[in-house]
């Protein structure tokens, strides 16, 4: 696996300060950013997954959200003047990214689309985000991952309920 991605070269070109990360990927095992944030030894609230959804069926949307929380979907589509919001094919996003399921950035995206971040990753001195390629993530500080792809700060996410056992 290479550590240079369309995603690090695109974080490079804007000046952005990160490092870059692997992690042992493996699809069938769960959710990736959890796997992620246990493989490199970081608390899930500083590991984001990067989801890519569409408001109303027409309009794409990038959404960065810590791996431990769960979208609000109707916030984001608020956020857009839409009625809902849900997940995009994992061929759709990769069609409009040019990156493959798991490996989804925010950052140097084929066709560059809204960004949101969730509210939640601004209050973490470092962030991981998707690299670009599975089992890649950056390390960086969350406004700096926010000023380099102007996206908007949202609170689009939480934690779920505690489950009682």
């Amino acid at each position: 696996m290479t550590q240079q991605t369309k995603a690090t070269e695109f974080l490079a070109a804007s000046g952005v300060p990160f490092s870059v990360h692997q992690y042992e990927y493996a699809p069938g095992g769960g959710l990736i950013g959890m796997q992620a944030a246990s493989s490199i030894g970081a608390d899930p609230a500083c590991v984001l997954k990067t989801l890519v959804v569409e408001v109303d069926r027409t309009t794409p949307v990038c959404l960065v959200v810590p791996a431990d929380h769960k979208v609000n979907f109707k916030a984001v589509a608020a956020l857009f003047g839409g009625r809902n919001a849900r997940m995009m094919s994992p061929d759709r996003s990769a069609a409009l990214t040019g990156f493959r399921s798991g490996g989804t950035s925010p950052f140097g995206q084929a066709n560059p689309m809204p960004v949101v971040l969730s509210a939640a990753a601004m209050t973490q001195p470092t962030v991981y985000i998707n690299a670009g390629d599975q089992g890649l993530v950056v390390s960086l500080a969350p406004a700096d991952a926010q000023k380099a792809v102007a996206a908007r700060v949202a609170d689009i996410s939480a934690l779920p309920p505690a489950t009682s056992p």
